[in-house]
């Protein structure tokens, strides 16, 4: 018989890692803050719990997928001496900071813990192009690893419980600077009625799908130091032009907000003597401490 699993949090994703579970026919206890979500659960064989006692008390894997910390720290307040022997695995999107006190509250309540970032949309769960980070209890990650794979490719970053937290906002911060950009690049083509999508498939796609080969480079010369001999694009060049993006965008009537953070940092490296230095400069201004 595979492990039972309670599941709770019934929105868009907790949704779809309890009916993942079900199919691959693990018993599934269910239960949400709101009554009644998620119907069709019922008719796949879920069983859904009155009380989160009961859904607690109804299996060994604890899986949550709330809103946010304090909706897990408000529900699991009041039934903690109940988490005494079982494992949680909190799903819920959340900082380093938060899944470190949370491991630590576990372990208070004799449970094991581990923390995970979802690397898929809900409809991606259980399917080969999904993952999840995992960090905290090794034991746990071990004893459940067959369980978690079930929902995606399970990914253990670390007995560090904030590891998983801080990997996960650092590719979510990758996707929303490249969206952010990508969203400034569809205005300046829009603001001359040319088609989006021509723009997207023939230019916008391959031309981000060659830049992404400059990242590993980037993150190499972070960690081992900048190979001897010139930058290829020295920031000091790179500086000089931005301008433009800023002036061409105001004149085509496109707010240029997402660019004037990139001019500021690029302005910056140069007034600090980074002008002949290369783009992994920049990380290194970003980071305080």
């Amino acid at each position: 018989m595979k492990t039972p699993v309670t599941v709770l949090g019934l929105g868009a994703m907790g949704t779809a890692l309890a009916r993942t579970f079900l199919a691959a026919g693990h018993p599934a206890t269910v239960w949400n803050r709101t009554p009644g979500r998620s119907p069709e659960l019922d008719a796949l064989g879920a069983v859904r719990a009155k009380t989160i006692g009961d859904a607690i008390a109804a299996s060994p894997l604890l899986v949550t997928c709330l809103l946010d910390d304090a909706s897990v720290r408000d529900s699991l307040g009041p039934v903690a001496p109940e988490l005494s022997g079982r494992t949680l695995v909190n799903l819920t999107n959340g900082t380093p900071a938060q899944a470190r006190r949370a491991a630590e509250w576990a372990a208070q309540q004799g449970a094991q813990y581990l923390d995970g970032g979802i690397m898929a949309v809900p409809a991606m769960i259980g399917g080969p192009a999904a993952f999840i980070l995992y960090s905290g209890s090794p034991a746990a990650f071990e004893q459940h690893r067959d369980d978690l794979a079930v929902l995606a490719k399970p990914t253990y970053v670390g007995s560090d419980a904030g590891l998983a937290a801080l990997q996960d906002l650092a590719l979510l911060s990758a996707m929303y600077g490249m969206f952010g950009g990508v969203a400034h690049a569809l205005a300046m083509v829009s603001s001359e009625k040319l088609s989006p999508t021509a723009f997207a498939t023939e230019l916008l796609v391959p031309w981000l799908t060659a830049m992404l080969g400059s990242v590993t480079p980037m993150a190499n010369e972070l960690e081992y130091g900048a190979a001897p001999g010139a930058a290829g694009s020295n920031l000091a060049m790179q500086a000089a032009a931005f301008g433009n993006f800023i002036d061409a965008s105001e004149d085509q009537g496109v707010d240029p907000l997402v660019l004037l953070p990139i001019q500021q940092l690029l302005d910056r490296a140069v007034a600090e003597g980074h002008g002949e230095e290369d783009m992994a400069v920049l990380v290194r201004l970003l980071v305080k401490n």
